[in-house]
């Protein structure tokens, strides 16, 4: 054995140095899959994360635009009554009742403007009506919308307030109604549905029969 190991031993070294060659390259090839493997997962998870958000970012940029269109939709007023130029104007979010008026060529002479809120901000669908001095009685003698926003002076609880639609502001402006019956009244509302009868308004603590015929006159439920 050992003469044939002599007489062979060149081919014996070249035989221990391919299996060395071939053990180490197998085990480079081994560890580059492990390191390899958590690369690509890393990312995969990068790329996907990237496109959860910049689908979010575009869903983001639809709702603003969208909401951007209806905020820069005009409002239509409808203006009657003591001004130079009757009828029905555009306006836009953030205008306020006096900035109609003008457009409307302003008050005639014998406008009473003591009964008008000037300051109120404009509403879509919004009657505008402007009494003469001495007007008073009706229920037309008063700024009022046709969801029911109803602004004026002295005259401003002649005029019905639509009680489905008005705002805390406006239904405060009723005899008896205060901040806490007037949230009571939204609550109702948003709770059980619109009122059917201005009667509903009993269902509302602290609002009685006294207090009902007081409003009774005063609001509607359009």
């Amino acid at each position: 054995m050992k003469d044939w190991l002599m007489e062979h031993k060149v081919y014996a070294i070249i035989f221990v140095i391919i299996a060395i060659g071939s053990g180490y390259y197998f085990f480079q090839q081994e560890n580059q899959q492990l390191i390899s493997s958590p690369t690509n997962t890393t990312n995969q998870n990068v790329e996907l994360k990237e496109k959860e958000e910049t689908a979010k970012v575009q869903e983001e940029t639809a709702k603003v635009q969208e909401e951007t269109v209806q905020k820069s939709e005009p409002l239509m007023v409808d203006i009657k009554g003591q001004i130079h130029q009757p009828g029905v104007y555009t306006a836009n979010a953030g205008d306020r009742v006096i900035d109609v008026i003008s457009r409307a060529g302003g008050f005639t002479e014998l406008a009473d403007q003591s009964q008008v809120n000037l300051a109120q901000h404009i509403q879509d669908e919004m009657i505008i009506y402007i009494p003469a001095m001495g007007e008073q009685g009706t229920d037309s003698t008063v700024v009022a919308s046709g969801g029911g926003t109803v602004s004026a002076g002295q005259g401003q609880k002649q005029g019905k307030i639509n009680i489905n639609k008005a705002d805390a502001t406006e239904l405060e402006n009723l005899p008896g109604i205060g901040p806490s019956k007037a949230a009571a009244i939204i609550e109702y509302r948003e709770t059980s549905g619109p009122f059917k009868t201005p009667e509903d308004l009993k269902n509302i603590s602290g609002i009685g029969d006294k207090t009902y015929e007081k409003l009774k006159d005063l609001v509607a439920v359009q």
